[in-house]
């Protein structure tokens, strides 16, 4: 397993949140996630300008051995999608912290961030078997 990058927080569901300078966040699924999933064959993104809700599925990731959903860390407008992906799925196993991205959102003003955890906190769920 990669190290955990530590400028982000981390939800239940494997999913990382990562501030950007102009109050946007990026938001991708951890390494742990990719590797339960496999090879992704595709990734169908969210709109950009539309709007999701903390904890709820926006994403679905194609893997050859099944597909998943991608929860919404926070509540807010998707600003970016990362368009490689349509491409290179594959992007999200090989560098899950980096070019492997999903995509980026302007949270709701008062955002709950409830369900987020610091890196600490999200290394000791996966050390649970979370």
């Amino acid at each position: 397993m990669s190290k955990l990058p530590a400028d982000r927080k981390y939800t239940k569901s494997h999913e990382w949140l990562k501030p950007m300078p102009d109050g946007s966040m990026t938001v991708g699924i951890t390494d742990h996630a990719q590797d339960l999933m496999g090879d992704m064959v595709f990734v169908d993104l969210p709109q950009v300008g539309q709007r999701v809700e903390a904890g709820k599925d926006c994403v679905v990731v194609e893997s050859v051995k099944a597909a998943s959903d991608v929860y919404a860390p926070i509540a807010g407008a998707i600003t970016e999608v990362n368009a490689d992906l349509a491409n290179a799925p594959e992007l999200v196993n090989k560098d899950p912290y980096g070019k492997g991205w999903l995509f980026r959102i302007r949270p709701d003003a008062g955002a709950a961030t409830d369900l987020l955890m610091d890196t600490d906190a999200y290394a000791a769920l996966l050390a649970r078997g979370e």
